[in-house]
């Protein structure tokens, strides 16, 4: 459908959309203090307004809100129809408990009763 618009309607849809997509997503990006809001997110990758971000790189963290998701290595970004668009290197979620450095065994007593 978009083929057979005029440029300036279809530079206006598109303009439309990326400001509906900014506006509803909660995702956010932080890197040295400057946040940025993500547009799409995907599992190796994510897209920002490319108007806001020029280039991304390094060590960066994903937010929901106030919820701290991922930290995540970009490695690559390039700019495709106005989105910069950044691939991962690693990802790591964020986890509220300490990792475990020993085995647990799945069937382990959950507690111990006493001899009264």
């Amino acid at each position: 459908m978009l083929e057979h618009l005029p440029p300036e309607i279809e530079a206006g849809l598109r303009l439309a959309q990326k400001r509906d997509l900014k506006r509803k997503s909660r995702l956010r990006v932080h890197i040295g203090g400057q946040v940025f809001p993500i547009l799409r997110l995907w599992e190796d990758g994510l897209a920002l307004d490319a108007s806001q971000a020029e280039h991304l790189r390094g060590l960066v963290d994903v937010y929901d809100g106030a919820v701290h998701l991922c930290q995540c290595l970009i490695i690559a970004s390039s700019v495709e129809n106005g989105e910069l668009v950044c691939d991962f290197k690693r990802s790591t979620n964020v986890v509220s408990t300490p990792a475990l450095d020993f085995w647990k065994d799945e069937n382990a007593p959950v507690a111990y009763l006493t001899k009264s």
